[in-house]
């Protein structure tokens, strides 16, 4: 899927969560369903860094730029290195490393790790990376047409006022994590969850996506796991503009009412 179904996918799916919990009667506060869902969104473009086309490329200009060209020959080399005899031979690393639970899984433990130990300028890192590439998924257009700095002034502004927000006693910087030194150990989830929303995104397109990796299935490890071929379709295609776009818009509405108790 393109850049902005996967932000809004992202999005849903962790309102869906918050919706869930409410349900469960462990409702989260406000600041954390919005910023979860912002977080997640951001997230779901982040399995692109293997793509040196793909928005997050562009996001944080020759920096972000650099790094997708590093997490590229990276990724690359795991395939070589990992593949079955069954894995075709191919010249880059999109959709491989970055498209698994595994990385999802390390990424979303190792900022939840940043946020615990790093305090409140890691958390402010972690939330200008996400709010910028949230900006450019879910507001792709204003963004394309203004400056990269208005972007990422946008970021860091609200970076600031939600971590402000979050750190009022009861808004949301303990939930589900409520002992002492567990501050914001919940901020992995919705990273972990936009990862593999992105994955199951792409899993539904021509290609698939080997999300289950380093799990070999047959005779390949690199699996492109996804529903039989004639249900799939390719990349900014009609059935993703104009189906899947407007039904994550309604499912997310949705889930967000049942989220703050709208509805229940």
């Amino acid at each position: 899927m393109m850049g902005p179904a996967h932000s809004l996918s992202g999005a849903a799916a962790w309102l869906g969560v918050g919706a869930a919990a409410a349900g469960l009667g462990h409702p989260m506060p406000w600041p954390t369903v919005l910023v979860g869902a912002l977080i997640c969104a951001g997230a779901a473009l982040a399995p692109d860094l293997d793509h040196q086309a793909a928005t997050i490329s562009r996001a944080f200009g020759p920096l972000s730029r650099a790094l997708c060209k590093i997490v590229d020959g990276l990724a690359h080399a795991t395939y070589k290195a990992t593949r079955k005899k069954g894995d075709p031979r191919r010249a880059g690393g999109h959709r491989t490393l970055t498209h698994t639970w595994l990385w999802a899984v390390l990424v979303g433990g190792g900022f939840s790790a940043a946020a615990v130990y790093g305090g409140r300028w890691a958390v402010l890192v972690i939330l200008f990376i996400h709010m910028v590439l949230a900006v450019e998924g879910l507001l792709w257009r204003q963004a394309r047409m203004s400056s990269d700095v208005l972007v990422w002034l946008l970021g860091a502004t609200s970076a600031w006022m939600l971590a402000d927000v979050l750190d009022d006693p009861g808004n949301g910087k303990d939930w589900l994590f409520t002992q002492p030194g567990q501050h914001y150990l919940w901020i992995g989830l919705p990273i972990v969850l936009g990862s593999l929303v992105h994955c199951i995104g792409d899993a539904l397109t021509v290609s698939g996506c080997p999300v289950l990796w380093p799990i070999p299935i047959g005779r390949r490890r690199w699996y492109p796991v996804g529903p039989p071929k004639f249900m799939r379709f390719r990349a900014g295609s009609w059935v993703e503009i104009k189906v899947l776009t407007p039904v994550f818009f309604v499912v997310g509405g949705g889930c967000a009412l049942g989220a703050l108790g709208v509805i229940g």
